[in-house]
């Protein structure tokens, strides 16, 4: 069930120059959440900025009634949100948006990049859950935008590469070594930049396994109302917010 909410800020844990993760706090019970979901925060205290920011969920802790988001300072909005103080209230609307399809004792690939990693936590643990071996496969540019490793390596065998070499295998994600032995993996799931996600989506395709694609569109409203995020897919066009992030690799038109 969607709830506007307001929660208070616990803590700002900045992770390198860019990136941090925003603890938040409600007085009240938190709505379930699934792997994939998203929140529409408000920025506050900015009256020269109108609209709502959508964040990815990067984990929930019920019996704390604690929230986090993973978060790119990349902007005015994020970038204000960086700079909150503890104690400084945030509304949010939330939970939005679909999730990732849960599998149980399968090997699953998780590629990521960029802010693209939020979700993978929760997903991470999901699949541990399940019964699912979870291998883990981020790409950045250098190695100090390769952040949290502690937390997915206990969740999965965790991979990565850079484009300086800095860290991991040099070069683009879609070059790992990884995939020399991609029909191991019963499936993937991606997030971040739209060209990695289409090449990582084609090559789960051409090995015929299942791909599950969040995808980043531009969400103003988060609700399916503003349609400034629409996408073209098999069935004809998707409101990204309301009837994905997630969707399956083979239902888009890339």
């Amino acid at each position: 069930m969607k709830r506007i909410q307001d929660f208070s800020v616990i803590d700002t844990l900045w992770l390198n120059s860019s990136s941090y993760i925003l603890i938040l706090k409600s007085e009240t019970s938190i709505e379930k959440i699934d792997p994939g979901n998203f929140a529409e925060i408000k920025i506050p205290d900015a009256a020269d900025i109108f609209l709502r920011r959508p964040i990815s969920v990067y984990d929930v802790d019920h019996e704390k009634k604690e929230i986090s988001f993973y978060i790119k300072a990349i902007g005015k909005g994020t970038s204000k949100l960086g700079s909150l103080l503890p104690g400084s209230k945030v509304n949010i609307v939330y939970p939005l948006g679909n999730s990732y399809t849960p599998v149980k004792n399968k090997n699953a690939l998780i590629v990521g990049g960029g802010s693209g990693i939020a979700p993978f936590k929760l997903l991470g643990e999901q699949l541990r859950g399940l019964g699912s071996k979870v291998t883990y496969l981020f790409g950045a540019r250098t190695s100090e935008e390769i952040v949290l490793t502690d937390v997915f390596s206990k969740l999965g065998k965790f991979n990565c590469t850079t484009e300086d070499g800095s860290l991991g295998e040099k070069g683009l994600v879609t070059s790992h070594s990884i995939f020399k032995n991609i029909k191991y993996f019963d499936i993937v799931y991606t997030c971040g930049p739209d060209p990695m996600m289409k090449a990582i989506a084609k090559i789960a395709e051409n090995n015929n396994i299942r791909c599950e694609a969040s995808l980043e569109n531009m969400m103003a409203c988060g609700i399916g109302v503003c349609l400034c995020c629409v996408t073209p897919t098999i069935r004809g066009n998707a409101v990204v917010c309301s009837e994905g992030p997630v969707f399956q690799s083979t239902d888009l038109k890339w």
